[in-house]
């Protein structure tokens, strides 16, 4: 019982599966069918080219709609390209096409056929009857004069352009209002021999204007040779170059592009399908705008509307566009171009590309050239202040110069006294002498030898209070620091001896040359030397002595003064150089201050410090001419 049971059980668990299966599986068909039964049916389009897929202009035109009718159309499309090469020549029979048409699309025919250019449409409308007599048939890119309305049945629809040639060439003769000759290039298939007779009737009108030349009863080798050698003030204007006078075919833009590499002149044409390198441009066909009209057609005819039920009027030329680059090579102006054109290919302007770069930059540039101005400003400005601070300085030291020649009045009067007493005396002597004969004519020339001494002596101390005190501008030159400390000393020795002070003096043996002004360098030499007298009572105890030391130390001169006097006040020797600090009753506190200007002004340094109870020192650093301003600053 218990075995039974679980057959019975397990059967029924079988059972069960089964049927599940087989729900799932109905499920899956019912939505594929359901999924079969939503997807659109696809449309299949015929495509019927002129003369192949990639002739110009119907091959950008075939492009073109392929794009446009994907886009627009609610439903799949299966397109389908066919080449009319049948319309290459006059000899070239269409039956056999027609009958590979035919039995390619006996059994399953297409939706719609799609013809593009007049070669195509012309082909179409000559075989209807035996050539799907019943499928809705769409020509377009095609010139209006090149359909046959009456021909036309209930299932044709034309999206037609309309041609211009006398506003194509009179757009040429604005650009180039010199222009003198117009050469047509155009092919000698059965179409552009069509389109030959067409613009010599409407280009009559012209002709009084400009000579218009053929080049169509040549291969087209012979008429680029012909474009490469063109007269001036010529334009060429390009109708078609399928196939040549040789019956060479030319597919693509082969034809433009060799052409345009050759030609002394530029090139114009009626349809922009020619237009994006070789073409100036000008009023001309859009692709475009005939594309989309016609897919628009095309979905319509494929959605149920009859197809010659929908009128469209023949489309013009679209508003006039022109190549930059060709403008620019060929020095057209813009002014020139006709109202509403658009210019494509422009190359943009440096401004234009990088305007917010340029106006960043500029703007850094002038707030440079801001900063500069203030910069240079100030500097002239400053130049100006150290100018007229030397020149108060200059004053000043001279006026301090004047102060020092007071002070030096008593031992330089006593100093040209004994001169001119010992000429006095020589002269009265010489006076004796001749009143006494016999003359001694040796003594007598003895004489005339001390007064010329002592004249010569009193002339130098003349010269170097006239030196002193003479109001003369900076003048720097190579000078022996020895030398100059010797006339120092020759200056101030009457004073040192009228107040009991000696002075010694410890000087190298070679010269130290210093680029330097020398009144100005005896101004502070005789400044300090002076107050080293003063600083030194006549009842001190220690010695009377002053000591001038010069030395050299690396690519410096040094110039050493001590006194044995009491020696600088201690807090006091950052002051001692300061303008209005003096120790003396009587000073202005102006000489020290002025010292070290003029030593600051010659690149040197100058220092005060007190001896270990010998009184103080003065140094003086002062740079050796030879050494170069690089020099001294890695110094």
């Amino acid at each position: 019982m218990r075995r039974r049971r679980v057959i019975e059980i397990g059967e029924g668990r079988l059972t069960g599966r089964v049927w599940c299966l087989c729900l799932l599986l109905s499920a899956i068909l019912l939505f594929q069918g359901i999924g079969n039964a939503a997807a659109p049916e696809a449309k299949r389009v015929m495509i019927l080219h002129s003369l192949g897929n990639d002739f110009r202009p119907w091959g950008e035109y075939a492009r073109t709609i392929r794009s446009e009718l994907t886009r627009q159309s609610r439903w799949p499309v299966d397109m389908l390209d066919h080449s009319l090469v049948t319309a290459r020549s006059d000899e070239n029979p269409e039956g056999p096409f027609v009958d590979y048409l035919s039995a390619l699309y006996g059994r399953r025919p297409p939706d719609l056929i799609i013809c593009v250019g007049a070669p195509a449409a012309a082909f179409v409308q000559r075989h209807r009857s035996r050539l799907f007599p019943a499928i809705p048939v769409v020509m377009t890119a095609v010139e209006q004069r090149r359909i046959q309305f009456d021909s036309l049945t209930e299932n044709d629809a034309v999206v037609a352009v309309k041609h211009d040639i006398p506003a194509s060439l009179d757009t040429i003769l604005r650009v180039l209002p010199r222009t003198k000759n117009i050469v047509i290039i155009n092919g000698a298939s059965p179409n552009e021999k069509f389109w030959r007779g067409e613009m010599q009737r409407e280009a009559k009108p012209f002709e009084g204007r400009v000579r218009f030349q053929w080049f169509d009863d040549v291969p087209y080798e012979v008429a680029l040779k012909k474009a490469a050698s063109l007269p001036p003030d010529t334009a060429i204007f390009w109708m078609l170059m399928n196939v040549d006078a040789a019956g060479v075919v030319y597919e693509g833009d082969s034809g433009l592009k060799k052409l345009y590499a050759v030609a002394n002149a530029p090139i114009f044409s009626y349809d922009d399908g020619f237009f994006g390198q070789e073409i100036v441009g000008g009023p001309m066909h859009s692709v475009l705008e005939g594309s989309r009209s016609t897919a628009a057609v095309a979905v319509r005819i494929l959605g149920g509307e009859k197809a010659g039920d929908i009128k469209t009027p023949p489309s013009g030329y679209a508003a006039p566009k022109f190549d930059w680059r060709q403008l620019q090579r060929w020095s057209i102006s813009e002014r020139v171009l006709p109202p509403g054109s658009t210019v494509y290919f422009r190359v943009p302007t440096a401004w234009e590309k990088y305007r917010w770069l340029i106006a960043v930059v500029g703007a850094v540039v002038l707030l440079q050239a801001s900063l500069i101005s203030v910069l240079l400003y100030e500097r002239r400005r400053r130049k100006l202040a150290e100018f007229e601070a030397r020149q108060r300085i200059a004053e000043l030291a001279h006026v301090n110069r004047f102060t020092l020649a007071g002070e030096l009045t008593a031992s330089i009067a006593h100093e040209l006294n004994q001169p001119l007493g010992s000429i006095l005396v020589n002269t009265e002597t010489a006076t004796l002498m001749l009143d006494s004969p016999p003359l001694d004519v040796g003594e007598l020339r003895e004489i005339l030898s001390d007064i010329r001494r002592d004249d010569q002596r009193a002339s130098e101390v003349i010269r170097r209070l006239r030196s002193l005190l003479k109001r003369a501008p900076f003048e720097a030159r190579e000078i022996d620091l020895n030398e100059t400390v010797r006339e120092v000393l020759d200056l101030v020795s009457a004073l040192s001896h009228a107040r009991g002070v000696a002075l010694e003096d410890v000087l190298t043996g070679s010269p130290l040359v210093v680029k330097a002004d020398n009144i100005q360098l005896q101004q502070v030499l005789i400044n300090l030397i002076v107050n080293a007298i003063d600083a030194m009572q006549p009842l001190d105890k220690s010695p009377r002595r002053i000591t001038v030391r010069t030395a050299q130390d690396r690519d410096f001169a040094e110039i050493e003064i001590a006194d044995h006097g009491p020696g600088i006040p201690d807090g006091k020797l950052n002051q001692v150089f300061e303008p209005f600090y003096t120790t003396k009753p009587n000073g202005m506190g102006m000489g020290l201050s002025i010292a070290r200007t003029i030593v600051e002004v010659h690149g040197g340094q100058i220092s005060a410090e007190n001896q270990a109870g010998q009184g103080a020192l003065f140094r003086i650093r002062l740079p050796l001419a030879r050494v170069s301003a690089s020099d001294l600053a890695a110094s």
